[in-house]
C-alpha cells in the first residue's frame, strides 16, 4: 500500500512488487492504492481482506499513511514495514533508497520486531457512549476554529488532577510523543515505556506542564467551558463535543501494532537522524 497522492509513486510501488515476487511471495495491492494508481495487474484488497489473507504489509509513504493503515490492521496482528517517502518518518523508518536491502532479510525471517501500544478512547454524554475511536499517536481535545480557549477538567484513575484553560490537551502514546505532543513541548517517551503523556496546548497558566502518566489508569477529560470543541483520534476520527461531555482514554488491552525493522535497527538512531542529534562520536 502506498501514499497514492504522492507524485510518481507508481514506479516505486511496481519495483517493490516485482522484487517481492522474485522472492517467491504472492502480492496484493491495497484497494485505494490500486484504484488511485489505476493498478489492475494484482488483486486489490480492502483492509479487512489484507488482515485475513496477508502475512506482512509493506507501507510506502509517510507516518500519516502508516497511521491510517496501522489502526485498521491492528486487530489482525499483521506486521508492518514502513518505507519512508515523507519528511520525518519516525514509524516509516526504512529509507526509500534502502528498501531492497531492508526487505530481503525481513521476508526471510531476519528482523527486529516491536509492538506499539494503542490508545482506546470513548466520548460520553449523559452517561451514554456516543463515540469510540482508536489512536496509535494521540487523542487531541481542542477548541473550535473561531472560539477562545476552553476549560477542561482532568481526572486520572478516578482522581481529580486539575482544571486547565488552554487551546486544548494532547494525550499521546509513546509513539505519539514524537508527533504533535513534541511540537507542543512534551517529552519523548521510549516506545517500551508503559505510559501516556498529557500535554497542554498553549496553556493559559504557565505552571500547567506536560506530565507522564501510567497507561494502566484511565484518563478522563471533561469539557467544562468553551464552544465548538472536538476530540480527534490521530487527526482522523473527529467527535464534536458539548459542555459536560467526557473523553475517556486508556491503553488498549486488545490491540497493538506490530512493526518489523531491519536487524540492527535502533530507536535512538532514528531519533538522531530525524531530530538531527549529530553531536558526539557515533
Amino acid at each position: 500500500m502506498g501514499k497514492y497522492q504522492a507524485q510518481g509513486i507508481r514506479p516505486m510501488l511496481e519495483s517493490i512488487v516485482q522484487f517481492l515476487e522474485r522472492q517467491g511471495l504472492e502480492v496484493s495491492i491495497e484497494r485505494d492504492t490500486a484504484l488511485n494508481t489505476d493498478w489492475k495487474d494484482h488483486p486489490a484488497l480492502c483492509a479487512k481482506e489484507i488482515g485475513q489473507q496477508c502475512d506482512i504489509a509493506v507501507v510506502v509513504g509517510g507516518d500519516g499513511t502508516m497511521l491510517g493503515i496501522a489502526r485498521e490492521l491492528a486487530p489482525y496482528q499483521v506486521p508492518l514495514v514502513g518505507i519512508n517517502q515523507g519528511r520525518l518518518g519516525f514509524i516509516t523508518d526504512v529509507r526509500a533508497t534502502d528498501w531492497a536491502d531492508a526487505l530481503r532479510p525481513i521476508i526471510q525471517g531476519d528482523y527486529e520486531e516491536e509492538r506499539r501500544a494503542m490508545i482506546a478512547g470513548t466520548v460520553w454524554r449523559d452517561e451514554e457512549c456516543i463515540f469510540e475511536g482508536m489512536a496509535l499517536n494521540d487523542v487531541v481535545v481542542g477548541r473550535g476554529a473561531t472560539s477562545s480557549m476552553i476549560e477542561l477538567r482532568v481526572d486520572v484513575g478516578g482522581v481529580f488532577v486539575a482544571n486547565m484553560r488552554a487551546d486544548g490537551l494532547i494525550v499521546a502514546s509513546p509513539t505519539g510523543s514524537t508527533a504533535y505532543a513534541l511540537s507542543a513541548g512534551g517529552p519523548i517517551l521510549h516506545p517500551a515505556i508503559g505510559g501516556l503523556v498529557l500535554v497542554p496546548i498553549a496553556s493559559h497558566t504557565l505552571s500547567n506542564r506536560p506530565i507522564v502518566l501510567p497507561d494502566s489508569q484511565e484518563v478522563q477529560i471533561t469539557i467544562v467551558n468553551g464552544k465548538d470543541s472536538s476530540a480527534s483520534f490521530d487527526m482522523h476520527s473527529l467527535a464534536s463535543l458539548m459542555l459536560g461531555d467526557q473523553i475517556r482514554m486508556k491503553r488498549s488491552e486488545l490491540q497493538a501494532v506490530r512493526f518489523l525493522h531491519p536487524r540492527g535497527w535502533s530507536y535512538y538512531a532514528t531519533l538522531r537522524r530525524k531530530l538531527r542529534w549529530y553531536e558526539g562520536v557515533v
